[in-house]
């Protein structure tokens, strides 16, 4: 596989000596700069992906498992080095780091080990009278050469992570990483290289959004994109007009719901982290909070303390930060809109609510009490450090308020029985629900995880995680049969009578229930 500097080095085109500089938003300092790809060029990765891709899929379960299997054992001996790079590049904490290389060395033994199975061939045994004898089979296919349009927020997780099922299934990927966090994605092209996976089956397409997106969109097979619900509908327009196949994962305002009997400690530590983990900056992450009765108050103050507790800065080596930068500036922008909203509108900022001091780009971690729904932190995905707690009288309220958004990604709910907890769950709308806890949910790589309502289309994880990477192709197979069925030509009065006939004798007869009324 060519190097990051052969795949995307320069020519003469002035289009093609442009380049990304990516800074650390901890402190302002610039990492780097790389080539930035203009249409032209990420059209020829394609096409050398394309080539690449019918050996790749002929190498078989056994040989790509075996190439995922090396690229973990690389990613465990480079850790330290890909947790510093994801720090620098996304201004997150080194544990925030490390659970993102967790996730990548998981999932990379989790599709080594079931690909096979999820993509087996899917035999039936036919019902109809027509089919007797016939062989049924519904099988997998890779589309060809998959595109995939990562995000900012987990520069591996949702970028090289969602392109493991798609190569298990015998493609060939692109991966356009966010503009401003290319480096652990080139790192795992590195990976790839250094695990002896042939050339151009994983490529890097560095560069501006709209048009190495828009040629992705024109050239691949199947795209998958993780980011805002506002660019997942251009996208999903764009794909129309050649009906590409795409899954999208967009934007989450996932609510908490505590009931009044819960284990408000647990509770308060889960809506802590799961709120501010990442600083925030999780589609899944808890991003409202509805509490149930006296359980409020006790609520409020336990997470007020534990939010003041927080360490804010400049991510360095293991243990020094719980909160770390905001990625991008134009998402501090955001934060701090919808905070001000919040507190011109009747809101208490019970910690933080400002921007941090120094050369980075933090907001403080926040806490916003008295709100409601004519707020936009309450109603539109803030994508930052705050969480938002707002008081109901029980869980039919909590349930009706969780579901009042057009967003549905994730949700939580905290009770003392699991089973009520469950119960409640089952009624938000939310593509995923978790019952005494929160975010864990996305490690369960077994079953899918994704949006409903403006949070997407599709899922990842699970069987439909990499049978969407896929075509399906109906066979029927068979075995023995006459020179002539009785539905072939030429028709005559005969065949249509006994035709007529089977309708009656197979279909005609209705249900045995008592008729009348009651």
């Amino acid at each position: 596989m060519a190097t990051v500097e052969e795949q995307q080095a320069p020519t003469e085109t002035p289009e093609r000596k442009q380049s990304i500089t990516v800074e650390n938003p901890a402190t302002g300092q610039t990492i780097t700069e790389v080539p930035a790809l203009d249409g032209d060029a990420v059209i020829a990765l394609v096409q050398r992906a394309r080539r690449a891709q019918p050996a790749w899929e002929a190498l078989g379960f056994a040989g790509r498992a075996a190439v995922m299997r090396d690229v973990r054992k690389w990613l465990v001996d480079n850790r330290a080095r890909v947790m510093r790079t994801l720090s620098e590049e996304n201004g997150k904490p080194w544990e925030d780091a490390q659970i993102e290389v967790f996730y990548i060395a998981d999932a990379l033994g989790f599709w080594a080990k079931n690909a096979r199975k999820y993509l087996a061939d899917e035999g039936s045994l036919p019902h109809s009278p027509f089919l007797l004898g016939r062989k049924l089979v519904n099988r997998y296919r890779p589309f060809g050469v998959v595109g995939v349009i990562g995000p900012w927020n987990y520069p591996l997780i949702n970028n090289f992570g969602d392109a493991i099922p798609a190569l298990m299934a015998g493609n060939t990927v692109v991966l356009k990483p966010a503009q401003i966090t290319p480096l652990s994605s080139m790192l795992m092209e590195e990976a790839m290289r250094a695990a002896g996976a042939p050339d151009d089956v994983f490529l890097v397409a560095n560069g501006r959004g709209g048009e190495v997106g828009g040629a992705l969109i024109e050239n691949v097979d199947m795209l998958h994109f993780t980011g805002s619900t506002e660019v997942g509908k251009q996208i999903a327009v764009q794909a129309a007009a050649r009906l590409l196949p795409v899954t999208l994962e967009l934007g989450g305002n996932d609510p908490m719901i505590v009931l009044s009997d819960a284990n408000l400690e647990r509770a308060a530590n889960a809506a802590v982290w799961g709120g501010l983990q990442n600083g925030g900056q999780t589609c899944i992450s808890v991003e409202r909070v509805y509490v149930e009765g006296e359980a409020y108050e006790p609520f409020v103050r336990k997470v007020v303390e534990k939010v003041h507790a927080l360490r804010q800065g400049a991510p360095g080596g293991p243990g020094e930060v719980e909160i770390g930068a905001v990625t991008s500036p134009d998402q501090l922008e955001t934060i701090e809109e919808h905070v001000r909203d919040a507190v011109e509108k009747g809101a208490t900022v019970a910690a933080g609510g400002s921007r941090g001091t120094g050369p980075g780009t933090f907001f403080e971690p926040t806490v916003l009490t008295g709100v409601d729904h004519s707020m936009k932190a309450m109603t539109e995905e803030t994508f930052g450090p705050t969480l938002a707690i707002m008081r109901v009288d029980d869980a039919d309220e909590a349930v009706r308020l969780a579901n009042d958004s057009n967003l549905g990604l994730n949700s939580s709910v905290f009770a003392k029985d699991p089973k009520r907890g469950e119960q409640v769950a089952r009624r938000i709308e939310a593509g995923a629900a978790i019952v005494n806890d929160a975010l864990t949910n996305y490690f369960a790589t077994e079953i899918p995880i994704g949006g409903v309502k403006d949070s997407g289309l599709g899922a990842r994880h699970g069987r439909v995680g990499i049978q969407k990477y896929c075509q399906r192709q109906n066979l029927v197979v068979t075995r023995v049969g006459l020179n002539k069925e009785i539905y072939y030509f030429p028709y005559s009065k005969r065949m249509a009578k006994l035709f007529d006939w089977s309708i009656v004798v197979l279909y005609g007869r209705g249900s045995k229930r008592p008729r009348g009324r009651g």
